[in-house]
């Protein structure tokens, strides 16, 4: 089975909730509609929406208020990344110049702002209390884990907890609240809704520890990224930390004065350290886990395709090169 086969299970959901972000990102002002079509039609592997979809599907009922509620997950998605494009001074993303490059910071960071209210203008239009409760506490822990993660740069000291904080914070916990929101939607037991939400929070976690060893690994045409972007900005990721608590004395040394000081003036050295000490393969070896753990978790659940989509997905984040 492939990406292909997790895709053909939501195909036509999938095309219901493009025509409901085209529809709800419209706006009066001409420069809101050009950066947030820009940001929005740029590529990306739409994830976070599939797994809202998914996760209805394992309980047999997809309904437009799903759809409407995995383009909110979208949008805050996308709001994040127009932020997170300004913070890091990131100049190309899914292979293209970042928003900000093209239009600039202010613009960019106001139009995360109107994207992120858009989002919640629809969240309430479900009528959901329970919604509104999951997706206002994500939006929030997103928002300190970008925080924790600013406090973490240039920090060579950082352990693997606060790191994995971070990413379950950043990155994870909208993964986590995108298969809550299925279930909710469905009137899901207590145990399912919990059994989804674990399975989301463990494969978030996976997929930003791929995206860690792919920043050293992957070609950077297919990752639509610059290698050495993390350590160009100083973020101390997974494969650094283990590399330098593993590598010699001068690994050690060229690894902590790189996270230090930023840049990529020895980014040859140190992907060479992270290729020696086996970083990435214990990299990839923690992720594996995660996705074994999400698996586990949503077992009990009835078998379907949907079902089959999501262990399908958490494969995928895996053993992806992109």
């Amino acid at each position: 089975m492939s990406l292909e086969f997790i895709q053909s299970c939501i195909t036509d959901d999938m095309h219901a909730v493009d025509a409901v972000i085209r529809k709800s990102l419209h706006s009066e002002v001409v420069l809101v509609n050009q950066v947030a079509d820009y940001i929005v039609n740029s590529g990306g592997k739409r994830l976070r929406p599939a797994l809202v979809l998914l996760s209805a599907g394992v309980f047999g009922r997809i309904t437009a208020h799903h759809h409407e509620l995995a383009a909110v997950v979208e949008f805050i998605h996308t709001a994040t990344l127009l932020h997170d494009d300004v913070v890091d001074g990131s100049s190309m993303r899914r292979g293209k110049a970042t928003a900000n490059t093209l239009f600039g910071n202010p613009a960019s960071v106001l139009v995360g702002d109107f994207i992120y209210s858009r989002a919640f203008q629809m969240m309430v239009e479900v009528q959901n209390m329970r919604v509104m409760e999951v997706l206002a506490d994500a939006t929030n822990i997103i928002a300190e884990g970008e925080v924790l993660q600013l406090l973490n740069v240039h920090d060579a000291d950082v352990t693997d907890e606060a790191y994995l904080k971070v990413i379950h914070y950043k990155t994870a916990k909208l993964f986590e609240a995108a298969t809550r929101l299925g279930a909710i939607m469905c009137s899901a037991s207590g145990r399912d809704e919990h059994a989804l939400a674990e399975y989301g929070m463990r494969l978030g976690t996976a997929f930003q520890l791929i995206d860690d060893v792919l920043d050293f690994s992957g070609d950077s045409g297919e990752i639509g990224k610059n290698l050495g972007d993390d350590l160009a900005e100083g973020k101390p990721t997974l494969p650094l930390l283990y590399a330098m608590r593993n590598g010699n004395g001068q690994q050690h040394t060229t690894i902590r004065h790189a996270i230090e000081q930023g840049g990529l003036d020895e980014l040859a050295a140190v992907m060479q350290a992270v290729r020696d000490t086996g970083a990435l393969q214990h990299v990839r070896a923690l992720a594996g886990k995660e996705a074994e753990s999400g698996c586990a978790a949503i077992a009990h659940l009835p078998a379907s395709n949907y079902h089959q989509a999501l262990i399908e997905l958490a494969k995928f984040a895996v053993n992806r090169s992109f």
